[in-house]
């Protein structure tokens, strides 16, 4: 069966799809012994010799999902020029090299998901799939009804209108106050900029949820691999991903519930995540 040059490279952990892609573009990767540096192009596993650098692929690594809560001034990444602190730090006794799904600010904390899973990967950050990410944010002042029904219906950020938000009021107090927003777009700073429009500065920022996946009662700089029902859930948008790139059906959109605005609602940021890692 014949796949995808970039995604044989994925598979096998040496690097993330889009680091494969750079790859085959630089000309490093051999089929057969003939630079390939198109991509797309297909291969089959059982019959072709890929290398990389001029080293045969390893054999594929079994796939492994980690839930990490990023602590805040961390970089999202897995090295830093500038010799800053990444959530590689934070892997200890990870022996398969993960890539970070998406990214979190460096002065903001929560749940990242890291994976060896290319497929995965991609389906979480494609637009087409607008997976909600959750944010418990303290904000400076009392966020009021209208400024809520701003975000809920889309707010004009430099780079265009942010689709509708679903925004809960967590709890306040005099000079500050609590949000919980769910968003289903991945724009730069983008919750940060979205309060800032409709007046308040961002005071501190968490990442909650991610599509299926909670963050629970994990403590920052903790890690755990994720459940079974957990990972089968992020399995089904990468069926979902392939069967959408084959053409044969496209992906449901979630329906989104509107918000509630009645007093002040209990966040869900303290429910404890069920049972361990497959």
């Amino acid at each position: 069966m014949e796949v995808r040059l970039q995604k044989l490279i994925a598979g096998t952990g040496l690097a993330s799809r889009r680091k494969s892609e750079a790859l085959i573009s630089a000309g490093r990767v051999t089929v057969n012994g003939k630079v390939v540096t198109e991509l797309g192009t297909k291969v089959d596993p059982g019959r072709d010799h890929v290398k990389v650098d001029g080293k045969h692929l390893s054999a594929a690594q079994p796939f492994v999902y980690l839930l990490l809560h990023k602590p805040k001034n961390v970089m999202s990444t897995l090295d830093d020029p500038g010799g800053r602190t990444t959530v590689k730090d934070y892997l200890h006794g990870v022996s398969v090299r993960v890539f970070p799904v998406g990214r979190l600010d460096f002065d903001s904390e929560g749940l990242m998901l890291l994976t060896n899973n290319g497929d995965l990967s991609q389906a979480l950050l494609h637009p087409r799939y607008h997976v909600p990410k959750t944010y418990l944010i303290k904000i400076k002042g009392v966020a009021t009804d209208d400024e809520i029904v701003q975000l809920e219906r889309g707010v004009k950020l430099e780079d265009g209108m942010t689709s509708p938000a679903i925004v809960k009021k967590i709890k306040k107090a005099e000079q500050n106050s609590w949000l919980e927003v769910t968003i289903r777009e991945g724009r730069k700073h983008q919750v940060r900029r979205m309060l800032e429009t409709v007046g308040h500065r961002v005071i501190k920022l968490m990442r909650v949820k991610m599509g299926p996946l909670a963050l629970g009662d994990l403590a920052p700089g903790e890690f755990r691999f994720l459940t079974d029902r957990e990972a089968n859930a992020l399995r089904e948008l990468v069926e979902r991903r392939l069967t959408s790139d084959d053409g044969q059906e496209s992906p449901t959109r979630p329906r989104q519930r509107p918000a509630k605005r009645e007093g002040w609602a209990r966040s869900s940021r303290g429910k404890k995540s069920r049972g361990r890692a497959a």
